[in-house]
């Protein structure tokens, strides 16, 4: 009987190399030999306690070694993992839970507790708590006296079949669930380790949530290569940065908001330290072009940035090494991926392809598309053009194919009938001394529909002159780009994994008293 894709990768490795480290976490390590024993124990709980094959599991997911076991142990029994932020509202983890189908729950007492608090959980099948007793819960103590022997599979898996359902970030609004199956999250790794070069020698570090389809793909991708997966339990620069001298990794992929942060850091401490990366690539957002320059000179390794979609996985890549004068570009497309630049409907009769160099939607067919929006095909055939899906991104391409990055299309501010891409604004901004961070933004106006604001960061110790600002606004930017208003923040909105929330900052403003 045919056997997980995955699964089986797994289990070979832990047969030819049983000792090898498999995962280190949080000053834990297990060998592939240990981490198969405990991948085998999950299996057989979940077996003993019902779960039966395309089963939904939910769990408000923590980065641990427990947590990564899951993932193996559900792609080994055919079924489904819906990973949940943990601090979302309740109400939106319960919207999340009902698009997600969930028929099990495994969740810490904290968790339990709070669902307690506020009228529980229609769950119709088992609840395993993982740090505790808790009333109604199995203890996941109970796997200690499972069998280590991988079980016999009741049912074929072929690969077709869901193994994790992402949640699209936030925490208001109907979530979409990305259905990602087995045999898609082996080609997404498989891409990855041919256009990175990763081999079973590397140790690929990953320090972004679990709930995250950057964080599960940086641990399932080692362990069915034989390579090892290094997972810190939470992100701070310093931790980062410990974990980078101590651990040894040779490979990673960051958001670009941590390697800011790292960067910061990196310059007050000794860099000559950390010297095992061969590799590094950037995700989620644009960095900035300074950021890129001083990595690269202080860590001394190959630097990438990668764009794409959870929905699509990785599209492009650019090596900056090996294309010094594309350097604001975010590459060219995977093998596995095309690109197309579309035209907005309100500018032409019909969808219609950009010339090179103009600014239109970025629209992506690739062989590693997910299967689509969980139980919410009219969402995602709307998402659809012809055959490619529209990212919601803006960008244009090169005469060479290179893409560039312009924002995103409901972020465009629009005065005067003159669209304004925000991040335009934000990069020239961003090159005052003084400046932090920065975002540019929409702001109501009864006269032009809406002008542009811009909200500000102050690096400490230093402050924003809003005399000086405006004057260099005039200089540096265009009249249509220039900002009617002007805030002085502490900080700008963001979601967990650092990446700017552009829509939510005039909602900010105003809750903060700034608007007044």
């Amino acid at each position: 009987m045919k056997r997980s894709i995955l699964a089986d990768f797994f289990y070979q490795n832990a047969e030819t190399t049983p000792d090898k480290e498999a995962v280190w976490c949080d000053g834990k390590s297990v060998t592939y030999k240990e981490m198969a024993e405990l991948v085998s124990r999950y299996s057989n709980l979940l077996l003993s306690l019902g779960a039966s094959y395309g089963d939904h599991i939910a769990i408000p997911m923590n980065n641990s070694i427990e947590s990564v076991a899951l993932f193996f142990s559900s792609a080994d029994l055919g079924l489904c993992v819906v990973p949940l932020n943990p601090s979302l509202p309740f109400e939106a983890i319960k919207l999340a839970m009902l698009a997600g189908d969930i028929k099990h729950l495994i969740a810490r007492k904290s968790f339990l507790s709070e669902c307690g608090r506020n009228g529980g959980l229609d769950i119709p099948g088992f609840t395993i708590c993982l740090d505790s007793a808790f009333e109604g819960a199995v203890s996941f103590e109970k796997i200690n006296e499972m069998s280590s022997v991988r079980p016999e599979a009741d049912h074929a898996v072929d690969g077709s079949e869901s193994l994790i359902l992402t949640m699209t970030s936030g925490s208001t609004g109907t979530p979409k669930p990305i259905d990602i199956s087995q045999q898609n999250k082996y080609d997404r790794s498989m891409a990855h380790i041919r256009v990175y070069n990763i081999t079973k020698d590397d140790r690929i570090l990953a320090a972004t949530p679990l709930y995250h389809s950057l964080a599960e793909r940086l641990v399932i991708l080692p362990l069915i290569l034989g390579a090892t997966s290094i997972l810190m339990p939470r992100f701070t620069p310093a931790l980062w940065l410990k974990c980078a001298k101590e651990q040894k990794p040779t490979f990673t992929i960051a958001v670009s908001a941590q390697l800011a942060q790292i960067l910061e850091l990196l310059k007050q401490e000794n860099a000559s330290e950390i010297t095992s990366f061969r590799s590094i690539v950037s995700s989620s957002a644009l960095l900035e072009a300074s950021v890129k320059y001083e990595l690269i000179d202080l860590l001394k390794c190959e630097f990438h940035e990668m764009y794409g979609a959870s929905e699509v996985s990785t599209v492009t890549d650019i090596c900056f090494q090996d294309s010094p004068d594309k350097q604001k570009s975010v590459g060219k497309p995977f093998d596995e991926a095309k690109i197309r630049i579309l035209r907005d409907e309100s500018e032409s009769d019909f969808d219609t392809d950009c010339l090179a160099g103009e600014v239109g939607e970025i629209a992506v067919k690739s062989k590693l598309q997910c299967k689509g929006y969980y139980k919410q095909e009219a969402m995602m055939k709307a998402a659809m053009f012809e055959d490619y899906f529209r990212t919601g991104d803006l960008g244009y391409l090169d005469e060479d194919g290179y893409l560039y990055f312009a924002g995103r299309k409901k972020e465009i501010i629009i005065t005067g009938a003159i669209n304004v891409y925000p991040h335009d604004i934000d990069t020239i901004i961003g090159r005052i001394p003084e400046v932090d961070e920065c975002a540019a933004f929409s702001y109501p106006d009864d006269r032009l529909g809406e002008v542009v604001a811009l909200a500000v960061v102050a690096k400490e110790d230093q402050e924003i002159n809003i005399r000086s600002l405006k004057a260099y606004c005039a200089k540096n930017l265009a009249d249509f780009q220039q900002p009617h208003k002007i805030f002085i923040v502490d900080s700008l909105p963001k979601n967990t994994m650092g990446k700017l929330q552009r829509m939510a900052i005039l909602d900010y403003i105003r809750t903060s008293g700034l608007d007044e």
